[in-house]
């Protein structure tokens, strides 16, 4: 990690910003934890890879509370925020690809939304190996887009608007990078159990059908077991 590679902000779209991002993503995440078991984490040290303002962070403390959260980002005034707004829980925020000085700490790591902007995903599952405890657990939703219609205007907004740009993986990819490095990987798509609001995926996506596509199909939830 190089300082270059740092940058201000990661979600540059006019009238949004990263508020706008964390405001949108806080339904997600709640959606995320519903479809986790339920786990007993006062004992354990927690990564949020790709944090940005630390929200996911501030929910799940508040929901199943943990011994120690460290959250990284790249972008330097998300992590700043990130920090203010900590007060005095047990987190801390780091601006950086990953947190290497803690080898083999943490008992769980999650990236929600994060894995489909990383270029080198087998060099992601030799870090996340590096800092999971044997047995760690690594959470990580990610989106097959490659059948989607709207890909095209998916991949347009991202990469006109973010610090970094989308990279077309595939449910595949993702899941081979981590078996390589011995992990053991389950998959659940991260179907609704209630009616889906479709108003605001017109920035998104060309057709409704393209939206319930995606959120029927084409998202997922892997849990990520690190070799013992």
């Amino acid at each position: 990690m190089t300082e270059e590679s740092l940058y201000d902000v990661w979600w540059e779209y006019k009238g949004e910003g990263e508020q706008g991002m964390e405001d949108d993503h806080l339904p997600h995440w709640r959606r995320v934890l519903r479809f986790i078991p339920v786990e007993d984490l006062s004992e354990s040290n927690v990564l949020d890879f790709g944090c940005n303002q630390g929200g996911f962070l501030r929910l799940l403390y508040e929901e199943r509370p943990f011994k120690q959260g460290i959250g990284t980002d790249l972008a330097r005034q998300s992590i700043e925020v990130a920090n203010s707004r900590k007060g005095h829980l047990p987190i801390q925020y780091l601006a950086t690809s990953m947190p290497e000085q803690y080898e083999h700490y943490f008992d769980y790591a999650f990236s929600l939304a994060v894995i489909y902007l990383l270029p080198d995903l087998d060099d992601h599952a030799i870090k996340i190996k590096g800092v999971l405890k044997p047995g760690g657990v690594y959470y990580a939703t990610f989106v097959d887009y490659s059948g989607n219609p709207s890909l095209p205007n998916i991949r347009d907004r991202i990469n006109s608007n973010a610090a970094l740009p989308m990279q077309e993986h595939t449910i595949d990819s993702v899941a081979n990078a981590f078996l390589k490095e011995g992990f053991k990987i389950g998959i659940r798509r991260m179907t609704p159990a209630d009616f889906v609001d479709v108003s605001s995926g017109k920035k998104w996506f060309n057709t409704i059908e393209d939206h319930l596509q995606y959120v029927y199909e084409q998202a997922y939830l892997l849990r990520i077991v690190a070799p013992r």
